[in-house]
């Protein structure tokens, strides 16, 4: 079997979708399924059984022989205005940890995601530059903190681990985060619901929606996922974004080509989120392509378009 930590979630949900259209369908969700609606994401998705977050470890310690042929380890919490440091270093950090050791002396794969969000300040987004992990919030850091473990851990480790640094995904199955979907997504509901497209005005030296992020669709990110899964000898921590920023102008401009009407208009940039702002991104994706992937990513104008597309088959 292949395990899926946040299975029910966004990302973890495309990747057990992925698993079934190659034929996997002994894949194991496990997930804090409190918020219930989280369920129509999985609700077209072949599992083989669900597994409560808190009794996932335990779980895993009773599998002898029948523990999973690798982990993929999507589940965290991945709200970005979260200060309470103590939940949050409980459910991204520790609960990490424990499953990375888990994993080490069973000799089982590990994937999970890490977040761009551990750059935060910087300006440059490369894995190898430890000066460029500056994280903003409490989300970035228990990141980071996970990460720096995995790196004293993977010299001579006994089996693959590798970690994802998401940038900024979107893509179908989001819906259930609210205020943490993507720009794409709550541009689509602005312009079908009042025509318009709000972006914030200038700040930090960027003009009007000319800040500008790392946009990738989440079916790029769930290939990367899979490519790893087939190749367990590589084992790092990589940037997953296209390598190209785009604006956030761009990404209205497709969301408004998609609905054929609406216009942008620019809203004051709140004084309360300036200084935790990241105004650029973009990711540096030499390790990826240096440990041998090759696939194209979707543009934003593509991908927001495949995106709309999904989500007018599948509202």
């Amino acid at each position: 079997m292949i395990v899926v930590t946040g299975g029910a979630g966004f990302i973890g949900s495309n990747i057990v979708r992925g698993l079934n259209e190659r034929g996997v369908d002994d894949v194991v969700v496990v997930d804090d399924l409190t918020d219930g609606r989280k369920f129509s994401n999985l609700a077209d998705c072949r599992i083989a059984d669900y597994w409560d977050k808190d009794r996932a470890l335990e779980r895993l310690a009773r599998a002898g022989a029948s523990k999973p042929r690798a982990v993929f380890h999507q589940g965290a919490c991945a709200v970005t205005t979260e200060w309470d440091g103590r939940y949050m270093m409980d459910t991204n950090y520790r609960y990490s940890v424990d499953l990375l050791e888990w994993c080490l002396a069973e000799r089982v794969p590990l994937i999970y995601a890490s977040s761009a969000a551990v750059y935060g300040a910087s300006t440059t987004f490369a894995e190898s530059d430890d000066s460029a992990e500056r994280p903003l919030n409490v989300y970035g850091w228990s990141k980071l903190m996970f990460d720096r473990y995995v790196r004293r851990r993977l010299p001579g480790a006994s089996s693959q681990v590798a970690g994802l640094r998401y940038f900024n995904v979107y893509g179908p199955g989001e819906a259930h985060k609210d205020r943490m979907a993507s720009v794409a997504w709550h541009l689509h509901l602005q312009v079908e619901r009042e025509g318009e497209a709000r972006l914030f005005e200038g700040n930090a030296g960027y003009a009007a929606g000319e800040q500008r992020r790392d946009f990738i669709h989440v079916d790029d990110v769930v290939k990367v996922n899979l490519w790893l899964l087939e190749r367990g000898s590589v084992s790092g921590i990589f940037n997953v974004g296209t390598g190209a920023s785009s604006t956030f102008n761009q990404v209205a401009q497709a969301v408004i080509d998609w609905h054929g009407r609406g216009r942008i208009r620019y809203i004051p940039f709140p004084d309360d989120l300036k200084p935790r702002y990241q105004s650029f991104t973009e990711a540096d994706i030499a390790a990826l392509r240096g440990a041998g992937y090759d696939a194209g990513f979707l543009d934003v104008k593509r991908g927001v378009s495949a995106y709309l597309d999904a989500l007018a088959r599948n509202p």
